[in-house]
């Protein structure tokens, strides 16, 4: 409880500038607070790595901007009413935080990468950029150039004074109250319904937590690809309607700083946030031939720092191999994701259309349902389903331009954006129009359609894809083109937004949440290469802060996680493939030096330490001279 309230206060220490700010440009929405918050802590960021400052500098330019806003926040009232319901998300999203806590586990995968930021943050002073590099030779990472959510979490960290192994492990269960919050904000934005609102947190929370298990990627709600996902793209949504029904400057300069937000957090994700926000501008235009000019206006807003961003990482990304790869690099990707694409060559090939709905029910169900949108064609919610999803459809599903979009982000992520089909948008429009036909049955319908679905098609949420439903793609694709067509020629909505239409969306995604709860545990609680307290202890108390340290992939991974050093190698799949990195290159001197011992290979890396497993050539590398100084049952630590 003590752990669980010091995490709450700094969060909440970090959210108030945000709160200030959006109340001195009148905005009083969740989506404002979040974006002006984490665009606060950019700034104060920025300005940190300009003059190499330390993590306290950050806190004091952050607080201090939103001191300074607190004059205009008391003189100007704000222009958006309260969110009705919002306390009672709030409790909501409190259990279920509640609930995630009891299942993190053990920090693992990607999360010690960014637990070995989080850490040169919160511990060195005189940052920079370079600062929180794994490696102290290699270069940026272009996904994470700009730390912006480490810089957070690192902020987190030092408020609550906790180590930020906490910090990771914990705080996904301070963010889902506001990960709720602004998934309730956004279904309400968009459809202007509050119980349809209710309705879309509620599709939301089932897909993303429920559908896969073991708490989904609520229980990683803490990393960059999570926080983009589940809480920037939402409030970026929220603005953007916002702005297209009532535009405004100080709504465009909040819609800027959210986009600014995602595209530091996670470059990719703006992107593909941009594809179904202009799929939407063309519907609309199409539609109803009405808000061209403010869809215009709203995706300049939104896009103006998103290519600026873009712009100043062009240098990085470029030193990226899997940018623009090479014939023989694009051979070796499309081996490895064989099982996600359909290949015909190594210039066409799409993504398998299964995989966009292998998220189970909840994203089958979805896809069928996309078609009904034209039955409420002059809806905006509904140009956002039938544009969205025909554009980022056709964009997954046509060999001509998917092998160029692939080149552009990599194939990797291109794979990624198949997840920005607006699912629960699809989901509780459909709803809607269902119940205007059904009536009262629409609530047996529901249940016993989430059921069907569920038991099968629960879903495949591995880390390779092995099967789905691929029919659905292909009515959410055509069927999306027809309803276009026919609801460009068509006047009214056949839709009955409601507490009937809520509660088919609340029945539907039952058997979701049942699933969800019977496999309610920590995926993974044991870590089979996980460091020695003893070793971690050694490290941060005797070896100099910044120093660097050479031992195995495994090794060195934790290494840099736990202690604030610098590490010679990692595991190449968490590692940018950039030139200077050069994972593979690193891997093969690791290699080298298992086979002879010299310690040659460390020195080229100017490593200071080198940490061997007691299973390693320990002897060989002592009787060249290196000299052990920490020894315990599991590792030697020795000094070249």
């Amino acid at each position: 409880m003590i752990l669980w309230l010091r995490l709450a206060a700094a969060t909440a220490v970090l959210l108030l500038p945000g709160v200030v700010v959006a109340r001195a440009l009148g905005r009083r929405t969740v989506s404002a607070t979040f974006a002006w918050s984490v665009a606060l802590v950019a700034g104060a960021l920025a300005l940190t790595f300009a003059v190499h400052g330390s993590l306290w500098l950050t806190l004091g330019l952050d607080l201090g901007a939103g001191a300074a806003a607190v004059p205009l926040a008391f003189r100007r009232s704000p222009r958006e009413e309260r969110l009705p319901g919002g306390g009672a998300v709030v409790v909501t999203g409190v259990v279920l935080g509640a609930l995630l806590w009891g299942i993190e586990g053990v920090v693992r995968g990607d999360a010690l990468f960014h637990l070995g930021r989080i850490r040169k943050l919160d511990d060195f002073g005189a940052l920079s950029l370079r600062t929180v590099d794994e490696f102290k030779d290699g270069g940026l990472h272009p996904g994470y150039a700009f730390p912006l959510w480490h810089g957070w979490l690192a902020l987190v960290a030092k408020i609550a004074h906790v180590d930020p192994t906490s910090v990771v492990l914990h705080e996904p269960s301070i963010l889902a109250p506001l990960a709720l919050l602004l998934a309730y904000e956004v279904g309400r934005t968009v459809f202007r319904s509050a119980w349809l609102g209710v309705a879309t947190m509620l599709a939301q929370v089932a897909l993303i937590a429920f559908a896969p298990g073991n708490g989904g990627s609520y229980t990683s709600l803490e990393l960059p690809g999570s926080v983009a996902r589940q809480l920037l793209v939402p409030a970026a949504l929220t603005l953007f309607f916002l702005f297209v029904r009532a535009p405004s400057r100080p709504l465009a300069l909040t819609l800027a700083a959210a986009g600014m937000d995602l595209a530091f957090v996670h470059p990719t994700y703006a992107l593909f946030l941009a594809i179904p926000l202009a799929g939407f501008a063309l519907a609309r235009a199409l539609l109803v031939r009405a808000d061209v000019r403010a869809n215009a206006m709203a995706l300049t807003a939104y896009g103006l720092p998103v290519l600026l961003v873009f712009a100043w990482l062009e240098p990085i990304v470029a030193e990226t191999l899997s940018h623009n790869p090479t014939a023989t690099e694009k051979a070796i990707q499309l081996r490895h994701y064989a099982n996600d694409l359909v290949v015909h060559s190594q210039s066409s090939f799409h993504l398998a259309p299964g995989m966009i709905a292998r998220s189970g029910s909840i994203a089958l169900a979805a896809l069928v349902l996309v078609p009904l949108a034209g039955l409420a064609a002059r809806r905006r919610w509904a140009a956002f389903v039938l544009g969205g999803t025909v554009v980022v459809l056709v964009l997954e599903l046509w060999s001509l331009v998917f092998p160029h979009f692939s080149d552009l982000v990599s194939l990797s992520q291109a794979r990624r954006a198949a997840g920005f089909v607006p699912f629960a948008f699809a989901l509780v429009g459909g709803a809607s129009i269902t119940t205007r036909f059904l009536r009262w049955a629409v609530l047996p319908t529901a249940l016993a359609a989430g059921i069907v679905l569920q038991v099968e098609f629960p879903g495949d949420f591995g880390a390779r894809f092995h099967s789905g439903p691929a029919v659905a793609a292909w009515i959410a694709l055509f069927g999306g083109l027809a309803a276009l067509a026919v609801g460009a020629l068509r006047r009214g909505a056949l839709e009955r937004p409601g507490p009937l239409a809520a509660a088919a969306v609340a029945l539907f995604v039952l058997p979701v949440v049942v699933h969800g709860f019977a496999h309610w545990h920590a995926a993974v609680t044991t870590d089979g290469d996980a460091l020695t307290p003893g070793l971690v202890q050694y490290l941060r108390h005797e070896v100099p802060r910044g120093s660097i340290v050479f031992a195995d992939l495994e090794t060195s991974y934790r290494i840099s996680g736990y202690v604030p050093v610098y590490v010679c190698n990692a595991p190449p799949s968490h590692v940018a493939d950039t030139k200077a990195n050069d994972p593979d290159a690193r891997r093969a001197a690791w290699l080298e030096f298992l086979r002879t011992g010299s310690l040659a290979i460390p020195r080229q890396y100017h490593a200071d330490w080198i940490v061997l497993r007691r299973r390693e050539p320990v002897a060989r590398v002592e009787a060249q001279g290196a000299v052990p100084v920490y020894r315990d049952a599991s590792f030697v630590l020795l000094k070249p």
